[in-house]
């Protein structure tokens, strides 16, 4: 595995590790930022792998278009990329923060952080 590819794949490991301490401890609006950052980074590690240099961008599904996988994801995967899109962008925003806060509870926050370990493990398993 080349050095790029590494890279992302261990900062994506650092988020899973960021998102199981955040739900620890009930943070939980960062569970699902932290999940999206990780299905983000893996998507990005498979796109370096390929020698290409990864976009400055955070769309799930664009990233999973332009690494290829995107056709291979069933729709249970596609679903979580679904779901992690609004966590990422709206939890950057004060006044969203609330509104999302009161929609993560806990068993919600666990069955995305067991989803997104699958995934990831999933996404690394292609390279």
């Amino acid at each position: 595995m080349d050095e790029k590819t590494s890279y992302w794949l261990e900062l994506a490991e650092y988020d899973l590790e960021t998102a199981r301490a955040m739900l620890e401890t009930g943070r939980y609006l960062y569970v699902g930022f932290m999940c999206h950052q990780v299905v983000e980074k893996a998507l990005k590690a498979v796109i370096a792998s390929a020698g290409a240099q990864p976009p400055y961008i955070h769309n799930l599904s664009k990233l999973a278009e332009l690494s290829g996988l995107y056709e291979r994801l069933d729709d249970r995967q596609k679903d979580l990329i679904d779901g992690l899109e609004s966590l990422n962008v709206q939890a950057r925003y004060p006044e969203e923060k609330e509104r999302i806060f009161r929609t993560l509870s806990p068993d919600y926050c666990r069955r995305l952080l067991v989803q997104t370990e699958e995934l990831f493990q999933w996404i690394r398993a292609t390279l």
